[in-house]
């Protein structure tokens, strides 16, 4: 008689217990065939709201809704089985006050089936945070440079550059381990604020532009595939054209379509005339 082992998903405290183990591998997926083929291979998945710039080709991530983010999160979850699987919360729907974000983010988890949500917010969120997850509610921050803030940051620019800059960013990261913040995400810092903040805090830090000392990365799946278009940020690595290979398969469908050789069910199934 066989035995079947049924995969476990890896889980927030698994995650946590991580720190200073090993590395999280961290990328994101917003349709199901990119989020089954990265599985096996990731510790975390992030549906992130870069999701409204990559797929739906917006100017930036503010515009996207809760509801169009849980349809992408409940695809990745029902496509995977072993990494754990975190969403962002999008603009709009968790800064008005922590009663908002518990709703929404209950709302969230209960449509996808995710295991965490993300937020991005540093020591004035810390409250919101804090919130979440004595509720039950397990919170990702995210703290550094903010797609969510850019028009107060002056568009997409690296942070923690000034002293000033540098404590603020650190006393945010902080502020988010004291609230139950289970990892801190940071985005566009300096190389030695992202080694500093890692050294100080008790939980994993997954960089993103950030420093290779970190917990763990995370990029854009689209930026290392060659599928963006030739927007790739100066801190990913395009690791193969798959874009260059979709371009190619689809001018030879083409090809055979226009030239009368594209198969047909009779020979396909070796049906003879």
């Amino acid at each position: 008689m066989s035995i079947h082992t049924e995969q476990k998903r890896i889980s927030v405290p698994e995650l946590m217990a991580y720190k200073g183990q090993k590395k999280i591998a961290s990328l994101t997926a917003y349709i199901a065939p990119i989020a089954r083929l990265l599985d096996e291979h990731l510790d975390m998945i992030l549906i992130g709201d870069s999701t409204a710039m990559v797929g739906y080709g917006m100017p930036s991530t503010l515009a996207i809704t809760a509801e169009q983010m849980a349809f992408h999160a409940k695809a990745v979850v029902e496509a995977t089985k072993r990494a754990c699987i975190v969403v962002d919360m999008p603009f709009g729907s968790y800064q008005e006050s922590p009663a908002q974000a518990f709703r929404s983010a209950a709302s969230m988890m209960a449509a996808s089936g995710v295991q965490a949500v993300k937020l991005e917010g540093g020591s004035a969120l810390a409250p919101t945070t804090r919130f979440l997850v004595e509720r039950g509610i397990p919170v990702l921050a995210h703290v550094g440079l903010m797609p969510q803030y850019m028009n107060t940051m002056g568009g997409f620019k690296a942070q923690g550059f000034t002293e000033e800059a540098a404590e603020r960013i650190l006393a945010d990261a902080i502020a988010q381990q004291e609230a139950g913040a289970f990892g801190v995400v940071l985005e566009g810092i300096t190389e030695s604020l992202g080694r500093r903040i890692t050294e100080q805090l008790a939980i994993p830090t997954i960089g993103i532009g950030a420093s290779p000392a970190c917990d763990g990365q995370v990029l854009v799946t689209e930026d290392i595939l060659g599928l963006s278009g030739g927007r790739i940020p100066k801190f990913a690595r395009q690791f193969a054209d798959v874009g260059a290979l979709i371009s190619q398969a689809v001018q030879q469908y083409a090809t055979e379509v226009r030239e009368g050789t594209f198969p047909t069910l009779d020979n396909c199934f070796g049906v003879k005339k």
